[in-house]
C-alpha cells in the first residue's frame, strides 16, 4: 500500500469520528509512522502555509507534487488529504506544537520538515515576507535555532541569493580545509538513502536531491572563493 493510501485510510479514520487531522498527532491508535508522520506535517503545514501571502496558487499546490513524487494511481488519495488539511480548523501553530512533540528526539526531521515547507513556499518564484515570518515561529515551536533556519533558508530561497557559506553552516573565515570536511558530511548526511532511514518517505527524494545540488553548488563556489584568495562577503 502506497504511503497516500495509508494516509488516506488514518485521515479517513480520524475525519469519520468528527475529528480533525491533526488528531493524527494525538490519538495513539491512529498516530502513524515516521514517514506518514513527516508526509502529514509538510501537507498540513503546507496548505496552511500556501495561504501565508494570502493566495493559494498553482505553483504552490504543484510543489507538493515536486516534494512528493505522487504516482497517478494515488493522486485520488493525495488531493483528498491535502483538501481535508486545507479545511481543517486547527491553526499551523497547533500543528506545529504536535509535530515537535512527537519528533522530539529527533530534531533532523524536524530540519527535514522545515525544508520540505520552504520548497513550497518558493514554489510560486517568490518568497513573501508573511512566508518568512510562518516559517521563523515553525521554527521557533520546533526548536530550531537561528543558524539552522539560516542554512535551511539559504539553501532554498533561489540561486542568485544563495549564499555559500550559510547553505554549508560554516563560519565566513572557515578555511578551504574545514569548508571541505563541512561539505563532505553534508554530503553523507544527506544522501537520500540516509534521509529514508531517518524517516523520510521515498515518495520525498526530490526533496532530498534537491538539497544535495544546493550543497553541492554552494561547495563549487565556495571551494572556488578560497582557493583564489577571495574574502567573504561582509556579514
Amino acid at each position: 500500500m502506497s504511503i497516500w493510501k495509508r494516509l488516506a485510510d488514518l485521515a479517513s479514520a480520524v475525519v469519520a469520528r468528527g475529528e480533525g487531522l491533526i488528531a493524527l498527532f494525538d490519538r495513539r491508535d491512529v498516530r502513524p509512522e515516521k514517514s506518514v508522520a513527516f508526509t502529514i506535517a509538510i501537507v498540513c503545514l503546507g496548505a496552511k502555509m500556501a495561504k501565508a501571502d494570502g493566495q493559494v496558487n498553482v505553483a504552490e499546490v504543484r510543489a507538493f507534487r515536486q516534494v512528493f513524487q505522487i504516482a497517478p494511481e494515488d493522486e485520488a488519495a493525495a488531493a483528498r488529504v491535502f483538501n481535508l488539511a486545507r479545511q481543517d480548523v486547527a491553526g499551523f501553530d497547533a500543528y506545529a506544537g504536535r509535530i515537535a512533540r512527537m519528533f522530539r528526539r529527533q530534531p533532523r526531521m524536524l530540519e527535514d520538515i522545515l525544508e520540505g515547507l520552504f520548497y513550497v513556499a518558493v514554489a510560486d518564484g517568490g518568497y513573501h515576507d508573511e512566508e518568512r515570518a510562518f516559517l521563523a515561529r515553525v521554527a521557533e515551536i520546533f526548536g530550531i535555532s537561528e543558524a539552522v533556519f539560516a542554512c535551511v533558508e539559504a539553501r532554498r530561497t533561489g540561486d542568485a541569493s544563495r549564499d555559500p557559506w550559510q547553505v554549508l553552516g560554516i563560519p565566513r573565515d572557515a578555511d578551504l580545509a574545514e569548508a571541505r570536511a563541512r561539505w563532505r558530511r553534508l554530503v553523507r548526511e544527506n544522501h537520500p538513502d540516509r534521509l529514508v532511514a531517518r524517516g523520510l518517505p521515498r515518495e520525498s527524494v526530490t526533496l532530498a536531491n534537491a538539497r544535495l545540488a544546493a550543497i553541492n553548488a554552494a561547495w563549487e563556489e565556495l571551494s572556488a572563493r578560497l582557493a583564489r584568495g577571495a574574502p567573504s562577503p561582509a556579514e
